[in-house]
């Protein structure tokens, strides 16, 4: 009778795999680390924060800085804006995007090479802040919402990636069958090719929401009103020029604040702005890395 033998990896192998193993474990300790123990602080006292007490669970556990934030009408504004930034912007991005990306994968558009060469030739020159600046003006978008959104319509990195995942991953033979049948370009686009492209209209939604969330810049040079600030811009003048909102402190004694209440507010401030893109990546995250891996290592 054969009897099965389990095969053993070489001595070399082991040590390599377990090598690998460590230092992966370590990297991720060094980035979770920080993430847990912002979190821990702000669902913490402010004598604990300020006494050094918390390292990895909360102490005197506290909902103060978190109340204090959602009183806030001037970070509840920043949350709509941030909102409303990024989700018409993602639409405005993922349209441009796969609006470009689609003729320039279609084989029979004549000078395709040389558009993309001038896109491609943008991603290492640009005209400045300056004349972007100066652009944006004569437009007459200063101070508005548009601002935030024409001047990055689409990313020409994001454009060559779809372009790519088009050109690779959907068969011709689909348009010519569409094209016996009647179906012109724009009906081809809407009923065969988008329905076949989620992983990579997920990866783009996530990575331009992302973009958006995350920006305060533009804000910085395009915005005057308080009332159009975005989020990001809002915990900027939080945590870095110490401008907190009255309103957060309205209701907190002064014997709070003088122990460190405004640092628990910041590590609050901070876990509130990432929730919303920790709550959205685990719905595309099926689609992202197929998408990516598609987009990275085909054309």
């Amino acid at each position: 009778m054969l009897t099965k033998s389990k095969i053993r990896e070489p001595f070399g192998d082991r040590v390599l795999l377990v090598t690998i193993y460590v230092l992966l474990g370590a990297l991720t300790l060094t980035v979770l680390y920080p993430l847990l123990y912002i979190l821990s602080s702000s669902l913490s006292s402010p004598n604990a924060v300020v006494s050094g007490q918390v390292w990895l669970y909360p102490v005197e556990f506290s909902l103060k800085a978190y109340k204090s934030i959602f009183q806030s009408s001037q970070l509840m504004l920043g949350y709509y804006n941030s909102i409303v930034y990024t989700v018409v912007g993602t639409f405005i991005n993922v349209s441009f995007t796969v609006l470009m990306a689609f003729p320039l994968s279609q084989r029979m558009m004549a000078g395709r090479k040389y558009i993309m060469i001038l896109m491609m030739i943008t991603m290492f020159f640009s005209g400045g802040l300056i004349p972007t600046y100066l652009l944006v003006k004569n437009l007459h978008l200063l101070d508005t919402r548009w601002a935030l959104w024409l001047p990055s319509a689409f990313s020409v990195f994001q454009v060559i990636i779809a372009r790519t995942f088009f050109m690779s991953s959907i068969p011709t033979e689909l348009q010519e069958a569409a094209q016996m049948d009647g179906c012109r370009d724009t009906r081809y686009l809407w009923s065969i090719v988008l329905p076949l492209s989620k992983p990579i209209l997920a990866v783009m939604t996530l990575m331009y929401a992302v973009g958006h969330w995350n920006a305060y810049f533009d804000a910085l040079i395009y915005l005057r009103s308080e009332h159009l600030f975005p989020l990001q811009y809002v915990l900027r003048n939080m945590l870095i020029l110490n401008a907190a909102d009255p309103e957060m402190l309205a209701n907190t004694a002064q014997k709070l604040r003088d122990q460190g209440f405004e640092q628990v507010l910041k590590y609050a401030l901070i876990v509130v702005a990432c929730v919303p893109v920790l709550i959205m990546y685990p719905f595309v995250q099926k689609h992202f890395v197929k998408g990516v891996m598609i987009g990275s290592l085909k054309g």
